[in-house]
């Protein structure tokens, strides 16, 4: 059954999308933990980021990098926090989350934004790649 990255990569579940390659799609998280928190994923359904091979699993990290610096000149932070987790999707993934506390990579604490806010954000690091 495929995840819901790859309903979102399909184009059946809709998403705030920051960029897209051949490989990758980064999107806004709808759960954020701060606000311009983005996923990075492969197009490519696989579960655990370390069973990527090297070539690909090192675009992923070129991607997002492209991806937290844009966001890093988009939204006001200290800096871009990343973090592989991957228990919640079975589909591997990176977290780029703007950073001025350390609780904002807690998963604890979520911040709501509503629709115009999101696609705001989403347009504004679109400008910034």
């Amino acid at each position: 059954m495929p995840t819901i990255f790859t309903k979102i990569i399909n184009g059946e579940i809709p998403c705030y999308k920051i960029a897209e390659d051949d490989n990758f799609l980064a999107f806004l998280d709808v759960n954020p933990n701060a606000k311009g928190h983005t996923l990075c994923i492969p197009k490519i359904e696989i579960n655990k980021i370390f069973d990527m091979d090297e070539t690909h699993y090192l675009g992923l990290m070129q991607f997002s990098r492209k991806v937290a610096v844009a966001l890093e000149k988009t939204i006001s932070c200290k800096r871009i926090g990343m973090a592989v987790i991957g228990l919640e999707v079975p589909h591997a993934h990176v977290h780029l989350i703007p950073l001025n506390e350390m609780d904002e990579m807690r998963f604890q604490n979520k911040v709501s934004l509503s629709e115009n806010e999101f696609i705001e954000i989403a347009k504004a690091v679109q400008e910034n790649l």
